[in-house]
């Protein structure tokens, strides 16, 4: 008996010499549309899916393989009597399924795509046959995904047939893809129904396992990473690692913050990364006066720390970097020279994120609970200078807020209660994830040491009392920025006013826990 297949595939990547194959190996060949047309312009021997059902395409195409005559024959089992029904219906049985599916998730990407054109590329017919497929893997073997092509010639060559055990496979693998593509849909109508910005009734998520890690936090916890099937170019997820050792789960928690922080800036920036918090950040006119920069602000804590780059890494910044331990870098891209020159140092791993907008590429952030998952928006950007208010009575001067607006995009990275000192471009101090403000303030001014005298300082959240105010002007700062908000306002602002210091409110917190 005759073996068929048949073939209807939206992404056309290798579909001619996969068929070709097929066809040597003496398969039927039936297929629908612009497949059958990609077919037969190859010369390959292949029928139209209407010669076999004896019924013409409808409704524009929205009909075509929903017959009896199509899935009859990938729902058939190979039993008698299944055998004598298909017999007297004249069904014929089809042993290879090869469909993937109408660009739905292209196509509302697109800008400005119509509700009607996303609609019309719902696939009903293809999503059918592979989930029949799936369901009927005892005796069929359905294919999603070009890249399983080669291996399935290859298996049938050798042996004739494919193995039940790869059947299953293949079928877990069909039902993931129908799975996601029914996902996608279904978030789609959800947010044209859903206020803008609210959240999902059902929160859907579908991430694909990139690799098993060494082990979590700790070795006794197992880990592994995953990307977000909605992740996009220019994200950390999508980058590639060019060389060093395997990354740990660690080194993905801090690359993230070291990343999150270098694409906060639009000019030249870099920061240097130990266990989520920076111990320096800075701007410069090169990537090598950025790293230096942050670099001084705390060389003893960066040591064996994540370097974030938001510019290509070139051969200059690459010969400064060789000469200490890091375990990661991060970066756009990296020059010929940069690699050569880091290439030395075999275990250090080089990241390129990749070309992409320079804006948070997630729409929520989860955290998981027991038994649960909290769910919340990004925090995306911050409160442009031209909103700050001025509330103290000296006003700060441009020179003040560019120094000013640089702690506060510095601060919302640091781990509340969170207080950097700074000067106009480069961190001095940084107070993390202490219990309570006045802690983190000591320790950021103490970091700076002689070079607070003149500094600024950012804050997380507001003040809730003067002692950080007077604090502050003991060591000599100049100017604060904080959101403001405490039931204490007034009498943290009069102290500024006592002391003589800049005070301006942003009316935007940025804790991070």
């Amino acid at each position: 008996m005759k073996r068929r297949a048949i073939i209807s595939v939206s992404d056309k990547t290798g579909i001619v010499a996969f068929a070709q194959g097929l066809a040597e190996l003496g398969f039927e060949l039936i297929s629908t549309g612009g497949t059958f047309k990609v077919l037969e312009e190859a010369n390959i021997p292949v029928k139209y899916v209407s010669e076999v059902t004896g019924f013409p395409e409808v409704l524009g195409g929205r009909v075509k393989t929903l017959h009896p005559l199509i899935h009859g024959g990938i729902l058939a089992r190979d039993i008698a009597e299944h055998r004598e029904e298909m017999e007297q219906n004249g069904i014929g049985f089809i042993d290879l399924v090869v469909v993937n599916l109408y660009p739905f998730r292209e196509t509302i990407s697109k800008s400005g795509v119509s509700f009607e054109e996303a609609i019309e590329n719902i696939d009903v017919g293809g999503p059918t046959m592979v989930r029949a497929a799936a369901k009927n893997h005892g005796r069929v073997t359905v294919l999603v995904n070009p890249k399983s092509y080669e291996e399935i010639l290859n298996v049938l060559r050798e042996n004739g047939t494919v193995s039940a055990g790869m059947r299953k496979r293949l079928a877990a693998e069909a039902f993931a893809h129908t799975a996601e593509y029914d996902r996608l849909i279904a978030s789609y109508l959800e947010r044209q129904l859903e206020p803008v910005g609210g959240f999902p009734r059902t929160l859907r998520l579908t991430a694909r396992k990139v690799q098993e890690l060494r082990y979590g936090e700790n070795p006794q916890q197992k880990a592994a990473f995953y990307i977000n099937s909605e992740a996009a170019p220019g994200s950390l997820a999508r980058g590639e690692q060019l060389q060093g050792k395997e990354l740990s789960y660690n080194n993905w928690v801090d690359m993230d913050a070291a990343w999150k922080i270098a694409r906060e800036f639009d000019s030249c920036a870099a920061a240097i990364i130990k266990h989520t918090n920076p111990c320096g950040v800075a701007l410069g006119s090169t990537p090598l006066e950025a790293y230096q920069s942050a670099l001084a602000s705390d060389p003893v804590s960066a040591y064996g720390g994540i370097i974030a780059l938001n510019r290509v890494m070139d051969g200059t910044c690459a010969e400064a970097i060789k000469q200490s331990f890091y375990e990661v870098i991060v970066a756009p891209d990296f020059s010929p020279e940069a690699r050569e020159i880091l290439s030395a140092k075999a275990n250090l791993r080089l990241f390129a994120v990749g070309r992409g907008e320079n804006e948070v590429n997630s729409r929520w952030m989860l955290k998981s609970i027991d038994g649960g998952y909290l769910v919340q928006e990004v925090d995306r950007g911050t409160t442009h200078v031209d909103e700050w208010e001025f509330i103290t009575q000296q006003k700060p001067t441009e020179e003040d807020l560019k120094a000013l607006d640089f702690a506060w995009r510095v601060v919302k990275h640091v781990k509340s209660n969170a207080i950097v000192v700074t000067d106009y471009r480069q961190t001095l101090g940084v107070g993390a994830g202490q219990m309570n403000r006045v802690g983190s303030a000591k320790i950021a001014i103490d970091q700076a040491g002689e070079k607070v005298k003149g500094a600024y300082l950012a804050s997380d959240a507001f003040f809730p009392f003067p002692d950080s105010i007077e604090a502050a002007a003991q060591a000599g700062i100049r100017a604060i920025v904080q959101p403001g908000g405490s039931i204490h306002d007034a009498e943290v602002i009069e102290a500024a006013n006592r002391l003589n210091i800049i005070m301006v409110f942003t009316h935007r917190r940025h804790f991070q826990h």
